[in-house]
């Protein structure tokens, strides 16, 4: 039986272990990853949604969609690392393997179209059919897309978990957001928008 399993270990012992791990990581990285075709996708899924959305983004509503954006980042985020630790999920390639798992999708692409949805569906029914649409194209055809392109994997995860999780998190964050810019407006003595 492996030793860190039966004895507790010691704070020394899990800094080294996460030393080792990191020199791992950016040798895996230097050597599978770096410049690959799968790295290059990821640098375009990290670069390309932000100049689409500085494009369209409505500058009168701009905080407002950022604010929605930085909850969908914390929350994708959140949600992928649990995912990734309890091995649910796991990501062959990375544009940089030390950094958060998938942070071009993380905090990238998937906030993005979030916030284009956010920002053009306003109201609760448009946004639920706007989100469940992106959630099917996001869980069955993008997923598979990427697992194909080896840059995300399947351990002990489906698809079609996945549909659900993308629209329940879309209204908990609309939801969060206009509660919070509710309680504002009413503070300041006039409607957030």
């Amino acid at each position: 039986m492996d030793p860190l399993l039966t004895d507790e270990p010691s704070l020394n012992e899990i800094k080294q272990l996460e030393q080792a791990l990191t020199k791992l990581k950016v040798n895996y990285w230097l050597h599978h990853d770096l410049f690959s075709l799968p790295w290059w996708i990821l640098l375009v899924t990290y670069i390309l949604p932000w100049l689409i959305w500085w494009r369209l983004v409505d500058k009168d509503r701009i905080a407002v969609i950022l604010f929605y954006g930085m909850f969908m980042s914390f929350l994708v985020s959140l949600m992928d690392e649990i995912g990734t630790v309890f091995n649910l999920w796991s990501y062959p390639t990375q544009l940089i393997r030390i950094l958060p798992r998938l942070y071009p999708v993380d905090f990238s692409f998937l906030p993005v179209v979030h916030m284009l949805i956010f920002q053009y569906f306003k109201r609760w029914k448009p946004f639920l059919i706007g989100n469940a649409i992106m959630g099917a194209v996001f869980a069955f055809i993008g997923e598979p897309l990427f697992v194909w392109m080896d840059i995300y994997e399947l351990d002990h995860w489906e698809y079609y978990y996945s549909f659900p999780i993308y629209i329940a998190k879309a209204l908990f964050v609309k939801w969060l957001v206009e509660t919070i810019m509710a309680q504002a407006g009413k503070r300041a003595g006039g409607k957030a928008t």
